[in-house]
């Protein structure tokens, strides 16, 4: 079945945010709030899972499944947006302005993937 470009375009996005994790994993520790676990382990996972629901969006046959886990992992790095809000240290340098912008982007890409459960 042929989706709509930008249908890849999110899978595409998702699978470099993912990869990213595996090359610049510091940037990513460095923002994990203090009362989760296994930093490291999450860094990677999120990567790994980035990537294949990146990838899953663009099969037909698991496009539903990686939309669901897009949506579940968006919903679970508030818990990172928050923290970096809560800071200076856990901000990562980045001004207040982009990380509460960040907030709001976070339902509009939660949307994004949503809107593709139609097609």
């Amino acid at each position: 079945m042929n989706y709509p470009w930008h249908l890849y375009l999110m899978g595409f996005i998702y699978i470099i945010a993912g990869i990213n994790h595996f090359i610049k994993p510091k940037i990513y520790l460095r923002i994990m709030p203090r009362y989760l676990p296994k930093h490291q382990l999450l860094v990677y996972a999120s990567g790994a899972l980035e990537v294949i629901f990146g990838v899953g969006v663009c099969i037909s046959i698991t496009k539903e499944i990686a939309i669901y886990g897009i949506i579940t992992l968006l919903v679970l790095f508030f818990s990172v947006h928050f923290y970096m809000l809560s800071s200076k240290k856990a901000s990562a340098g980045l001004p207040k302005w982009l990380l509460i912008i960040r907030i709001p982007l976070q339902f509009v890409l939660i949307y994004w993937a949503y809107y593709y459960l139609a097609l």
